[in-house]
């Protein structure tokens, strides 16, 4: 008998924010079996009963040395078998950006990329934490384990995943280096797991919201599921739900079915 699982990644500016604007009433009806946010912006100390514990999940978070900064978190209905913060790397791993989460049939890492648009140096400290990530989902995956990866990489990968690609060719986010590491992660064999389903454009995951950007859709998808190959005959659908509101992004998601 078929089994399906439903995984949903969701940049929520602010957990705290979120909960004011309907997130817990959403966890309820998107059902899903895992969800992963990034942009948590807080310590579990400083988040209330009903979202550490919302019922029916297990809950796990990792937050960073700055307070009200970067952040992600993971609510699983499956027992996962392993949980760590972080991939071991201590420059990388001070800003709470990761969580990897073992389960029986594959690895799953919720990651919150670094921006690069503040300055010369966060871009690279941006490109130099792309480098290490990949080099640990690659040991993972020589481990033999099928690996899925998640979340915010702040990148929009090809001209087709922004409204406006021409205007954008300088700025953080589609510079030609960053758009690189993309096709390296691309000709490792990961799959983007949106493109296997939709090839079209206007289909964004972040929107400007000092422009208002998302009125008229003029966004960027740089929010991804991407997964090693080996998991591809399991993968039954890929989403982006761009009517959910409560953040500058929106909730974005895959289907599995185990036989």
């Amino acid at each position: 008998m078929a089994k399906s699982m439903k995984l949903v990644s969701w940049n929520v500016n602010g957990i705290r924010a979120a909960a004011k604007k309907g997130f817990l009433q959403w966890m309820q009806e998107e059902n899903a079996d895992i969800v992963c946010l990034q942009e948590t912006k807080a310590e579990i100390g400083q988040l209330g009963e009903e979202l550490v514990h919302i019922p029916g999940f297990d809950s796990y978070f990792c937050s960073g040395a700055k307070k009200g900064y970067s952040g992600v978190a993971v609510y699983t209905k499956i027992k996962p078998v392993k949980v760590s913060n972080g991939f071991g790397c201590e420059r990388f791993d001070g800003e709470g950006r990761t969580l990897v989460l073992e389960y029986p049939q594959f690895t799953l890492i919720n990651c919150y990329f670094p921006n690069g648009k503040a300055s010369a140096e966060r871009l690279q400290y941006k490109l130099k934490f792309y480098e290490a990530f990949l080099e640990y989902a690659n040991q993972i995956r020589e481990e033999g384990n099928p690996l899925i990866f998640c979340g915010d990489l702040n990148t929009a990968h090809q001209p087709i995943d922004l409204a406006r690609p021409k205007e954008n060719e300088k700025t953080s986010g589609f510079l030609p280096e960053e758009r690189a590491w993309l096709d390296k992660v691309a000709e490792h064999g990961y799959l983007d797991t949106f493109r296997l389903f939709e090839t079209g454009g206007g289909h964004y995951t972040w929107w400007d919201m000092k422009t208002r950007a998302r009125e008229r859709n003029v966004g960027w998808r740089i929010d991804y599921f991407w997964i090693s190959p080996d998991l591809r005959p399991y993968l039954k659908n890929a989403f982006i739900k761009p009517e959910v509101m409560g953040s500058d992004h929106c909730p974005i998601g895959i289907e599995l079915e185990w036989y």
